[in-house]
């Protein structure tokens, strides 16, 4: 995971020693020498660790704690300082600073400090990207059937192996939710699971949402974006319906995916990641290949693994079990006594034909959840074409 540290110090030739220690180490660095020119980049993002001299030809350092102090993730800001007044110490750790440096500076305990600053930005973009992706509750019922067996199979093999993988199947049949269940049984089980839905982005932005973006890349990029390839590094990418993506984002991917590394849009750096794809798709990628809509290339990167996800008409013997589920699950949230399910109603929910598969399935128990005032959902609970078969 990249870091761009900002250098502010007035001294050109500490600057420059600093930049010279820390760009072979593989930092970013980026320098002002005033505070003004400072804010500035901080405003636009640009900052994922600041280093910070006390005395400035604008006005003293300790002053830009006050002023970032509204910042929900600011950069860790380490103070650099030839006076050695503790009161200003004591005020700058008070005040939110990650570190109090003295000059001259111990080159290895400056080491030390920003790898502990890094620690911290990669949990802030964690977080960050978690709130950006409402992630749904994996709740996955298993069954009895062969097919979702051999699928649990597959996953819990792909999950061990960090293996890209594609996940096929109609919509509804729980493609997410396997996606999640291997993250929650896999070797990166303790990093950070980021769902996209390629398909609901407008496909100008699904670049940036991807692989972020420095200020000014394009006319309203007016801070830097952190990407969720970068902020999934260590951890799990899921990119639900995949066919969606544009062939020239695709493209990208397929770079990233090869090299394990990409630049963000208008960007000059490379930035290395360690990220597990997973893919979703309900459509035929073959031949959406054949008819120049995806690339055959992609296609078998992601496909290392490839887990078909069962309809519910191949798995109507796991009916009664998702159907319990879903009753345990709706039943408390809207204050019901709801205990069991009748013969009947049940026979023709397993019977049904379901077009959205377990969503319309979840939908049809929710919906009986409310209108039963009994211990037992019954037919008349549920939709009239299920209830009265044709």
């Amino acid at each position: 995971m990249s870091m761009t540290i900002l250098i502010v110090d007035d001294e050109k030739n500490a600057r420059k020693g600093l930049s010279e220690f820390l760009q072979p180490q593989g930092y970013e660095v980026i320098e002002a020498e005033k505070l003004a020119e400072a804010y500035e980049q901080l405003d636009q993002g640009n900052a994922d660790i600041v280093l910070l001299d006390v005395k400035l030809p604008d006005g003293v350092g300790t002053s830009l704690l006050e002023e970032t102090a509204h910042i929900p993730y600011r950069p860790p800001i380490i103070m650099i300082t030839a006076y050695g007044e503790v009161d200003m110490a004591v005020k700058a750790m008070n005040d939110g600073a990650f570190y109090f440096l003295q000059k001259p500076i111990n080159l290895e305990h400056l080491k030390a400090l920003i790898e502990k600053a890094s620690d911290k930005v990669k949990l802030f973009r964690q977080l960050a990207a978690i709130q950006r992706n409402q992630q749904q509750e994996a709740n996955f019922i298993v069954g009895k059937s062969t097919a979702m067996q051999e699928a649990l199979e597959l996953a819990e093999r792909a999950a061990e192996a960090s293996a890209s993988t594609l996940i096929t199947g109609e919509t509804g049949t729980g493609k997410e939710v396997i996606a999640q269940y291997m993250y929650s049984v896999g070797s990166r089980k303790n990093t950070i699971f980021l769902p996209i839905d390629c398909g609901v982005i407008q496909p100008t932005m699904l670049e940036t949402e991807l692989f972020g973006h420095e200020a000014g890349a394009f006319t309203s990029a007016d801070k830097r974006k952190i990407g969720l390839m970068e902020a999934a590094d260590g951890g799990i990418l899921f990119l639900d319906e995949i066919s969606s993506m544009p062939v020239e984002v695709q493209t990208k991917l397929l770079r990233a995916l090869e090299s394990q590394s990409f630049r963000r849009l208008g960007g000059t750096k490379e930035i290395n990641v360690d990220v597990q794809v997973i893919a979703a798709s309900n459509k035929n990628l073959p031949e959406m290949i054949e008819a120049g809509d995806f690339r055959e290339d992609l296609y078998y990167r992601l496909n290392l693994m490839e887990i078909q996800m069962p309809s519910l008409a191949e798995r109507k013997e796991d009916v009664p079990d998702l159907v319990g589920h879903f009753v345990n699950k709706f039943a408390p949230k809207y204050g019901k006594n709801i205990t069991d399910v009748t013969p009947a109603a049940l026979e023709a929910m397993t019977n049904y034909t379901y077009k959205g598969n377990i969503r319309d399935l979840r939908n049809v128990i929710e919906r009986a959840v409310i209108l039963c005032d009994d211990a037992a959902i019954d037919l008349p609970h549920l939709p009239r074409d299920m209830a009265v078969p044709a």
